[in-house]
């Protein structure tokens, strides 16, 4: 592929992921671009969802806002034309959409760099062949290996992929105090730990650990940690969370579909522990560096773990897992394998090790 100079890249636009964890997966390449472009501009073109996630970040410069709600057709005139106002240098394209690169070319973007799937590699001006190594790395290093190819393209070589990925998100002090204002609102006493949990998950039924597992896990948080307990996620998992409410001897704090995405994130940024399936959540509280324990049934953890020091899964895998299927045919075995014991013995250990660093912070 022909060599592309620094110096012609003043104005980029990154085509962000279309789910919360995977978005959460692009930080260590967004992170990995501002290093390699320190003095370009560089937007984030990405779904709603993504602005309440990188509201605080420090490595993009700004985030242009698309939704797929006028559809495929609908949808791409009006970002073509604005691809075209800003007249874009570079287009670099994390997902692996026909779509995404169609917008690049009649967005008259120069240089198109993206994985040459879904028959778009004629759209692209630096098509990418998939890694080998595609189903057996972790997901952040398909979205970085596109910067490492674009370091290669630039430099004429790169080792990035040789070193760790950087997930840091913050919030900004005054998000955090919005945020534990929001949560004495809501009945969420101060002076104990602030343990949350996440007992849904919106795109598949089979990563869900039984709501009466998570109502037994939380009972024990609170007689026996005397902890506040608070349940996360979407006005879609309602459902659940009002479920492992309702098996409950005593009453969580009920949060879900109470907040937008920013204002979760900041909830997030104040807890002491999130217990949580393999969903959104997992990756954004990691990120944020908070204590997150990851319940891994039908997925597969060494694609899709939250990579991060404060992160911890627990798995007992049998022989049909990983199967990846959003439903079981069968009797959930990959989940009903792990007891609420098992869980808050390990919750407390992290809790003890939280508590040892002097890193608890609610109780504050």
């Amino acid at each position: 592929m022909k060599e592309i100079e620094a110096d012609n890249l003043k104005r980029i636009v990154v085509r962000g992921a279309n789910w919360v964890g995977d978005a959460v997966m692009t930080v260590p390449a967004l992170r990995a671009l501002r290093c390699l472009l320190p003095t370009a501009h560089i937007t984030l073109a990405t779904r709603s969802f993504a602005k309440e996630i990188f509201t605080d970040a420090d490595f993009i410069d700004d985030l242009l806002v698309h939704d797929s709600a006028a559809g495929f057709l609908g949808g791409i005139p009006a970002q073509t034309r604005e691809w075209r106002r800003r007249r874009f240098d570079l287009a670099i394209l994390f997902p692996n959409s026909f779509e995404a690169a169609v917008v690049a070319l009649l967005g008259r973007v120069p240089l198109r760099i993206g994985y040459a799937t879904e028959k778009r590699g004629f759209l692209l001006s630096h098509p990418l062949d998939l890694p080998a190594w595609r189903n057996s790395r972790h997901e952040s290093f398909y979205y970085l290996n596109v910067i490492a190819e674009l370091e290669q393209l630039v430099h004429g070589q790169s080792d990035l992929l040789k070193q760790a990925p950087s997930f840091d998100l913050s919030v900004s002090s005054n998000r955090r105090v919005d945020a534990i204002a929001f949560l004495r609102e809501q009945g969420v006493r101060q002076g104990r730990p602030l343990l949350a949990l996440c007992p849904g998950s919106i795109n598949s039924r089979a990563k869900r650990w039984p709501a009466e597992r998570y109502a037994s896990l939380a009972d024990r948080f609170m007689d026996e940690l005397n902890a506040e307990v608070i349940l996360i996620g979407s006005a879609d998992e309602l459902a659940v969370s009002l479920e492992v409410s309702q098996r409950m001897r005593r009453q969580p704090v009920v949060l879900t579909g109470k907040t937008d995405l920013a204002r979760a994130v900041a909830v997030l940024s104040t807890v002491d522990l999130l217990v949580t399936n393999d969903t959104g959540p997992a990756h954004i509280a990691a990120a944020l560096g908070r204590p997150t324990l990851v319940i891994f049934g039908p997925t597969n953890p060494v694609t899709t773990r939250p990579l991060s020091p404060e992160a911890e899964i627990v798995r007992y895998p049998p022989d049909c897992a990983p199967c990846m299927l959003r439903d079981c045919p069968i009797d959930h075995r990959c989940m009903t394998a792990i007891s609420p014991e098992d869980i808050f013995e390990r919750a407390l250990k992290m809790l003890g090790e939280q508590s040892k660093s002097d890193k608890l912070q609610f109780v504050v």
